[in-house]
């Protein structure tokens, strides 16, 4: 079975925010806030057919996670 596509919204030690694909030798984006980063991982991953989305908070906790369109989700639950 093939990972799924995946993005992650996290800290950077300079204080900015990044969208990062797990494994990436470079982020996908990097923007001033949390709250930037979070749509366009959204955009990133639709225009990449889709995945997961993994928001993480200051302390590197997954804060949020999300199945953009037109990924599979694994779970029946929403979110």
């Amino acid at each position: 079975m093939t990972e799924p596509n995946k993005r992650v919204v996290q800290r950077r030690s300079d204080g900015d925010w990044e969208v990062r694909k797990p494994g990436a030798d470079r982020a996908s984006a990097v923007t001033s806030t949390q709250v930037e980063g979070i749509p366009r991982a959204r955009t990133i991953l639709g225009n990449d057919g889709g995945g997961e989305l993994q928001v993480r908070s200051l302390k590197g906790t997954i804060r949020a996670q999300d199945t953009i369109a037109p990924g599979n989700d694994p779970r029946s639950s929403k979110g």
